[in-house]
Order: C-alpha cells, then sequence, then structure tokens
C-alpha cells in the first residue's frame, strides 16, 4: 500500500520509536535476528582479503590501476585471464604472493 505525506505523517505520530528500538535490541540478544542475507565475496575480494593487503597494494602488485581493481571487486568488469591467474594464486596460496613480492 502506498501512503501519501499526510497518511505516512498519521501513522507515526502514533510510533514509539524509542519503544521500537528497545524491543529490537531485545530481539537480536535473544537471538531473533529475522531475515538475514548472505553475500557472497568476489574471487578478488576474497583473493586480497586472504592477503591482507590494501586494495592499493594489491592492485599494484598485480599492476593495474585501483579503479580496475575496484571495478573487478564490484563485478563491474572482469580480468583478464594472467590477472585471474594471479588472483588465484593469491586466493590458493597468499603466502606465495608474499614470497615473490614481499
Amino acid at each position: 500500500m502506498v501512503m501519501n505525506e499526510q497518511e505516512l505523517i498519521k501513522r507515526d505520530v502514533k510510533r514509539d520509536v524509542w519503544q521500537e528500538t528497545l524491543n529490537a535490541v531485545r530481539d537480536i540478544k535473544a537471538g531473533n535476528i529475522g531475515h538475514v542475507e548472505t553475500v557472497e565475496l568476489s574471487p578478488v575480494v576474497e583473493a586480497r582479503q586472504k592477503t591482507g593487503l590494501s586494495q592499493s597494494r594489491f592492485a599494484e602488485l598485480l599492476g593495474v590501476s585501483l579503479r580496475t581493481l575496484q571495478d573487478w571487486e564490484q563485478g563491474r568488469r572482469k580480468p583478464s585471464r594472467a590477472a585471474m591467474s594471479l588472483i588465484q594464486i593469491a586466493k590458493q596460496r597468499p603466502d606465495v604472493l608474499h614470497e615473490v613480492f614481499g
């Protein structure tokens, strides 16, 4: 149901926002958290997180700009096959990436 501004104001006047917040905190503490969304990380984000590197440093090691890495992580662009090979190494063996690039 779509409400106009007057209907929204009329509804909100009756609300006790503080009590709603308190109830929400109590529900969370009791484990009643409702619907939970899980977000699957992109392989690029997962690989970078496993290395423990910042976006800037990871992009530098891959030989790409920070903007390109961000586009990969957000799914706006896809890495080349060569870049995906390095990303896969970083994901499976972050220690090797640190050893090679120090």
